[in-house]
């Protein structure tokens, strides 16, 4: 796979020696234990998979290329070039400007720019629409296009559902970055429709199978639908595919769901016909960070830690995981480590921060869980470790941890 010219603050010498020793003994990724660090009183179970995947390091490579290569020029990013705070801040230190928020809130108006300005698009992608406005001012706006290259492999395979005559069912958050560039290029092709969970598949399920109304349809799905979203007639040939972030175990489950809806509509044999195959649509990084999560679950430890930006949607995905076992704590960085008796954390299912006192086990071994999201640097999940070792008395050397490992 290629290697990308990542900023060496994003990296962790400590992070960097676990990756390695576990790519040489297990270069097919088939092990999804943990690794484990003993520090004597404190233990970490670190994640198999975790941190900057491909699509991320692409992403922080061209844009800190477009800071270099222009320094007399205006550069913009279109919205958060990822979904991590310590690297959006780093660009804008650098004095890039961002042109909307994540929801797509203008912040900069696009009459302010000119030919002359550079515009980074972010790892998410954009909306076609975005794109003919930027074009028609006269930027370039693929010289310094981040997009994933997994996002647009689901804009791919959109493409081709379309081309074959079946409607496209998006797996994600109607309001997030990833899915309305998805959505745009998708309503082009073909029909299109935004679902965001479970539970939405199966009352989307009820109207195909004619057990609910127009208006109860209407009621949840109208405002993410393409434009003339024929219900009726448009859900008779379906695919799904997902904003790559979700959990992969929900698009796979939501996949399955209409399957079954589909063959009990329309017969075996005439499956294939109204239900397309999709699962290639996965992001494997997406699919090992939430593998690698699961496996801890088989561990014991005292609670768990997530490291990410908490409106990072596959960070928060890691966490449910790790709350189905363990008390988790959701963290953007060392910084919301207090003391030993304090910590901040953020409750993504309510989005409010909280503070929990008495977090660290008081017997004579603390077990943690430690894992981060895709955006996240090695050299945060780091600064959040070394923090908490800080707390203990009588730790073993890093040399003494490395070694042992």
């Amino acid at each position: 796979m290629k290697s990308f010219n990542i900023p060496g603050f994003y990296k962790s010498s400590i992070i960097s020696k676990i990756k390695e020793l576990r790519r040489d003994t297990d270069p097919r990724k088939k092990d999804y234990s943990p690794t484990l660090l003993d520090f004597g009183p404190v233990k970490f179970h670190v994640a198999r998979h975790f941190g900057f995947c491909y699509g991320v390091e692409n992403a922080i490579e061209i844009s800190f290329k477009a800071v270099e290569e222009n320094p007399d020029k205006k550069i913009f990013l279109l919205s958060q070039m990822i979904h991590n705070p310590e690297v959006n801040k780093d660009l804008l230190d650098r004095g890039v400007k961002f042109l909307m928020d994540t929801s797509g809130k203008q912040i900069i108006p696009f009459a302010e720019l000119t030919k002359e300005d550079i515009v980074v698009i972010p790892a998410f992608g954009t909306t076609l629409a975005i794109e003919e406005q930027l074009q028609k001012i006269g930027i370039a706006v693929h010289k310094y296009d981040t997009t994933c290259p997994f996002v647009e492999r689901v804009w791919t395979k959109a493409e081709k559902l379309g081309e074959e005559g079946y409607t496209v069912i998006i797996h994600g958050k109607h309001n997030h970055e990833e899915t309305r560039a998805t959505f745009s290029r998708s309503e082009i092709h073909s029909p299109a429709i935004i679902i965001k969970n479970m539970q939405e598949a199966e009352k989307l399920g009820a109207f195909i199978k004619g057990q609910s109304s127009r208006s109860e349809y209407d009621n949840l799905f109208f405002e993410r639908t393409s434009s003339g979203f024929n219900p009726k007639k448009d859900l008779e040939r379906i695919g799904v595919i997902n904003q790559t972030t979700m959990l992969a175990s929900e698009t796979q489950e939501i996949s399955d769901y209409f399957r079954s809806v589909m063959q009990k509509k329309y017969g075996s044999e005439k499956l294939k016909n109204h239900f397309a195959d999709t699962r290639d649509t996965l992001c494997y990084a997406t699919n090992e960070n939430q593998q690698a999560t699961i496996a801890l679950l088989h561990h014991q430890a005292d609670f768990a830690i997530v490291v990410g930006g908490y409106n990072s949607s596959n960070t928060s995905h890691i966490v449910e995981l790790c709350e189905q076992k363990f008390p988790t704590y959701f963290i953007s960085s060392e910084s919301e480590i207090i003391s030993k008796t304090k910590i901040n954390h953020f409750d993504f299912h309510n989005q409010t921060h909280r503070t929990t006192g008495n977090y660290l086990s008081s017997g004579n071994e603390t077990n943690i869980i430690l894992t981060s999201g895709a955006s996240c640097p090695d050299a945060v999940v780091e600064r959040v470790m070394m923090k908490i070792v800080s707390f203990f008395e009588k730790t073993k050397s890093l040399e003494e941890v490395l070694t042992a490992i």
